[in-house]
């Protein structure tokens, strides 16, 4: 009998171990199927719903999870998402620096994931949690060297149902509400699976799974009358013109006079069909970041080619410059260039790019990848916000990187700008997903602020924007190509204007006051044992 119920036993015995890891690996690979759901959110696909039950499954994936696992969790989540999203940045370089950055942007989120399963325990944690995650993206924003806001959730939701409500609170609200719906549609599925099991109804999860469901998506169709795109100022006719560049890659600026003579050709040629009765009148023109990569108050010739084709257009024209000074650190600056009286005025670019246009750590850097020796003198940062007067019309200007950073653009409109450019460089990122997901960006800043957004770029996707974040006109990549176009000014203030860094700060608070009751809790939990 005994040798039977051995040869019956064996069998089984190493069966169960095989499920038994199976198990172990589930929750892993959920982390990493949330974040894979996160990055397929975001442009150029037009799929921002899967945000949700990307962070519905996110949500299971770290409720009531220990400390330790909840950041291996969230680090594969941050993998999941970060590797594909940020496979742009390797498109020249290679790997290295992209796998780097992507570890770095994951290492956030996974802190991030421990805060929220600090406080998944917590009544109402969908709330907790959902502001722990605008915490973290928050000072994602901010560090190291400046920070790198790329990966905000608010930046892919430029098709959403609750793009309103940048309008509101900015891309933090934005971030906060969609993380909160996603969380709730978890904790419905949590009630429901509660009741089936015990047929009791969870009344207080239920209450908490309907309200962080319904409240966001209410507070967006209440906010829809922000969003409004008619002309309070009047309107201008607006040009942008795309040169296109001789090649791709970080080459493309070894042929400097190619990429300026380029957009000369661009905008004689718009002149020729303004004068032939094919397009309007321009009030003004804009040309992208980096159009004249050598500078024309150093440069004779790159001077009197750009000042024949303003005054052959005959508008006040916006040109993207390398600025090189005697002394110091370059420039990336946008100059106001005037068919009578040539270059007026200037805007620096603010926020520069760290590892592009200059170079922290050279020595750790250069580890990585040579390439860090191709920035052999570093930009500087300029200081002053940006608003050209261009036949009348305020424009504020927001150079390429830093339409991701909030204050940035919040500026140009607190200073009384009517109409925002983006004056853009994408060429070294190849027809890689770059250039689409800066264009959300920007179509996510026209409803935010309420103003129509122009971005012209060298190279492609230039775009015209109304302030409802709809777009009106846009360009193909690698495609010498000039929109022309009748804008609505505004000059009025949203809410997210107004109120500026305050809802950020505000959901900080929130999430800092939920870590601090975990916090606490624990140390009452562990004094009364």
């Amino acid at each position: 009998m005994s040798a039977t119920i051995t040869s019956v036993d064996e069998p089984t015995q190493p069966a169960s171990v095989p499920r038994g890891r199976q198990l172990r690996l589930v929750r892993p690979a959920a982390a990493v199927i949330s974040g894979v759901l996160l990055y397929l959110s975001f442009p150029p696909r037009p799929l921002w719903w899967l945000v949700l039950p990307g962070f519905a499954l996110l949500g299971w994936v770290l409720h009531e999870r220990r400390l330790r696992a909840a950041f291996g969790l969230g680090l594969l989540a941050g993998l999941g998402f970060m590797l594909p999203l940020l496979n742009w940045t390797g498109e020249e370089v290679g790997p290295v620096p992209w796998l780097a950055l992507a570890a770095a942007e994951a290492l956030f989120v996974a802190v991030g994931c421990v805060g929220i399963a600090a406080v998944s325990r917590l009544a109402w944690w969908p709330v907790w949690g959902a502001a722990v995650w605008a915490l973290d993206e928050g000072i994602r924003a901010r560090v190291p060297f400046g920070g790198f806001p790329w990966g905000k959730i608010a930046f892919g939701q430029a098709d959403s149902v609750f793009l309103p409500l940048a309008a509101v609170g900015g891309t933090p609200l934005l971030s906060f509400a969609v993380v909160l719906c996603g969380f709730g549609l978890f904790e419905a599925v949590r009630s429901f699976r509660t009741y089936r099991s015990t047929g009791q109804v969870p009344r207080a999860a239920v209450a908490a799974a309907a309200v962080t469901v319904l409240v966001p998506l209410a507070g967006a169709l209440a906010a829809l009358p922000l969003v409004d795109d008619s002309a309070q100022d009047g309107t201008a006719t607006v040009a942008a013109i795309q040169g296109n560049v001789p090649r791709l890659g970080l080459d493309f600026n070894s042929q400097r006079r190619a990429v300026l003579d380029n957009h000369v050709r661009r905008t004689e040629q718009l002149a020729r069909e303004v004068k032939a009765g094919k397009v309007p009148q321009p009030d003004f023109v804009l040309w992208p970041e980096n159009s004249s990569d050598l500078d024309p108050y150093r440069n004779a010739d790159a001077r009197i080619v750009i000042d024949e084709a303003v005054k052959a257009i005959n508008a006040p024209t916006v040109v993207g410059a390398v600025v090189e000074p005697d002394t110091g650190k370059l420039r990336n600056t946008l100059i106001q260039w005037d068919p009578n009286g040539g270059p007026v005025a200037t805007y620096d670019k603010r926020h520069i790019q760290p590892f592009g246009e200059y170079m922290p750590m050279r020595s750790v850097a250069r580890v990585f990848s040579s390439d860090v020796d191709r920035v052999q003198r570093d930009f500087g940062p300029g200081k002053k916000v940006g608003v050209f007067d261009l036949a009348g019309t305020r424009v504020g200007l927001v150079t390429c990187y830093e339409a991701a950073f909030d204050d940035a653009v919040r500026d140009t409109v607190e200073h009384g700008s009517q109409l925002i450019a983006v004056p853009s460089n994408n060429a070294t990122f190849g027809r890689s997903e770059m250039t689409y997901q800066q264009l959300a960006m920007s179509r996510v800043r026209a409803v935010e602020h309420s103003r129509s957004v122009v971005v012209p770029v060298t190279s492609g996707v230039s775009a015209v924007i109304r302030p409802d974040g709809t777009i009106v006109q846009k360009t193909k990549l690698f495609t010498a190509d000039a929109l022309v176009d009748e804008v609505p000014l505004r000059s009025s203030l949203t809410p997210a204007t107004r109120m500026g860094s305050l809802p950020e700060g505000v959901l900080a608070l929130v999430a800092v006051a939920g870590l601090g009751w975990v916090l606490m809790r624990s140390v009452r939990l562990r004094r009364s044992r």
